[in-house]
C-alpha cells in the first residue's frame, strides 16, 4: 500500500502523534510520504521521523494573547496559493491518503477522487460531543475544513461511533520529578506568562516556546521548544499548565498528572476540550489564569489518577493493514474501546 499523509502543522499535537504513526509505519516498511503545511517550514523542527517530507503553505490560524485573531487570519491566508497547491498535488499515485485535519492533502484527494481517511481530534466533534463556543463558522469549519470519506475520531471517550482513544507514545513513563511545574502555552504572551510565575513564590517552573531562547529568570526555567527536552520535563514534572489542544491533555492523563488548562478564546476545539476535561475529571479548566489562581491551584493539587492509554497508532495500522477481523469503523472502534475495558 502506497500512503500520503497529511499533516497539519499550526500546532505542536498533530505533528506529535503523526510522529508515532511515522514510527509504526517505518518499523513495518509500509511505504508513507508525508506532507507538512500550517507553519513556516524553516520553524518545523525534530522532523527526522518524515524523512524527505513534502511541504505546502496550507491554512492556518492567527492569534495573539491567547485569543484567535480574525483579521490576522485572513490577512496571513492566501486562498489562491492553497487553490493551485490543492490542483497541483499528485495524489493519484497514492492508495489512499490519510489527513491529520490538513487540508491540501483532504481537498486533492476529494477532488480527485482518491480514497481517504481522516484520523485526528477534529474528526470525534458529533452529536454527543462536549461542545462550548459553537458557532456556525465553527461547526462548518470542521466540516469542510479537511474533508475525508471516513473518518476516525480521537477523545478521552467514545462520544460517538467513529472515535478511538488518543494516539500517544504509550512508552511515556513518570520519572523521579523535582517538583517543577510544566508550562507550555503557546499562545500566550510569554512574557506575560514569565511576569504572571515570577509572582508565585516557592515553586520552581519550566515554560516552553518556540518563541524563547533558553534561559532562566527568577524561579522560571525559560525552553525553546524541542521534542526530546519537552517529552523529559514531561515525564518527571508534578503538575501542567497549557492550553486546551488535544494531544498535551492526553499525555498528562495517560501519565496522571494534573492539569491547569486555559482554551484559546474563540477556539471551538479548545473550548469544547477544557468542557470534556472538566466534565470527565482529567483537569481544571480556567477561562483566565493569574497568579493568585495557579497559587491556589498548587495548593490543593488533586491526586494523581494514572488512565493508561491504549497503542491506538498499533491498532489503527492493523486494522488499515487488512489484519483484523472488523471491516467497518463502528465496529473497530468499538472493539478497541471494549478490550480496554474504557468507555
Amino acid at each position: 500500500m502506497k500512503i500520503l499523509y497529511g499533516i497539519q502543522a499550526t500546532g505542536n499535537g498533530h505533528i506529535s502523534r503523526s510522529r508515532v504513526m511515522a514510527k509504526y509505519f517505518k518499523e513495518r516498511n509500509i511505504d508513507v510520504t508525508y506532507l507538512l503545511s500550517g507553519r513556516e517550514k524553516d520553524q518545523l523542527f525534530d522532523m527526522e521521523i518524515f524523512g524527505d517530507f513534502l511541504y505546502r503553505e496550507g491554512l492556518t490560524f492567527i492569534t495573539r494573547e491567547g485569543k484567535i485573531d480574525n483579521w490576522q487570519t485572513v490577512k496571513r491566508n492566501n486562498v489562491f496559493r492553497f487553490v493551485y497547491d490543492v490542483m497541483s498535488l499528485d495524489v493519484k499515485q497514492y492508495d489512499l491518503v490519510i489527513t491529520d485535519f490538513e487540508p491540501v492533502t483532504a481537498w486533492a484527494a476529494k477532488l480527485a477522487g482518491v480514497n481517504s481517511l481522516a484520523i485526528g481530534h477534529q474528526y470525534a466533534f458529533g452529536e454527543h460531543t462536549p461542545v462550548a463556543g459553537s458557532n456556525m463558522f465553527a461547526t462548518s469549519l470542521l466540516k469542510y475544513f479537511a474533508p475525508a470519506k471516513r473518518s476516525l475520531g480521537l477523545h478521552w471517550s467514545r462520544y460517538n461511533n467513529n472515535v478511538l482513544p488518543p494516539i500517544i507514545d504509550v512508552n511515556l513513563e513518570r520519572t523521579m520529578g523535582t517538583g517543577t511545574v510544566l508550562v507550555y502555552l503557546p499562545f500566550e504572551d510569554q512574557l506575560s506568562v514569565t511576569q504572571m510565575l515570577n509572582n508565585i513564590s516557592g515553586q520552581q517552573f519550566v515554560q516552553y516556546s518556540q518563541d524563547l531562547a533558553d534561559g532562566e529568570i527568577g524561579n522560571v526555567k525559560l525552553r525553546k521548544t524541542s521534542y526530546l527536552g519537552f517529552k523529559e520535563e514531561l515525564k518527571r514534572a508534578k503538575a501542567v499548565i497549557c492550553n486546551s489542544g488535544f494531544e498535551l491533555n492526553s499525555e498528562c492523563i495517560h501519565l496522571g498528572i494534573p492539569i491547569l488548562t486555559k482554551p484559546i478564546a474563540g477556539q471551538m476545539e479548545q473550548e469544547s476540550n477544557a468542557l470534556a476535561l472538566s466534565q470527565l475529571g482529567y483537569g481544571k479548566a480556567v477561562t483566565s489564569l493569574s497568579s493568585c489562581d495557579i497559587k491556589d491551584w498548587l495548593v490543593n493539587l488533586p491526586a494523581q489518577h494514572f488512565n493508561t492509554l491504549p497503542d491506538v497508532a498499533q491498532l489503527i495500522i492493523s486494522w488499515l493493514m487488512g489484519e483484523t477481523s472488523y471491516q467497518s469503523i463502528e465496529d473497530f472502534t468499538a472493539n478497541v474501546w471494549r478490550q480496554q475495558g474504557l468507555s
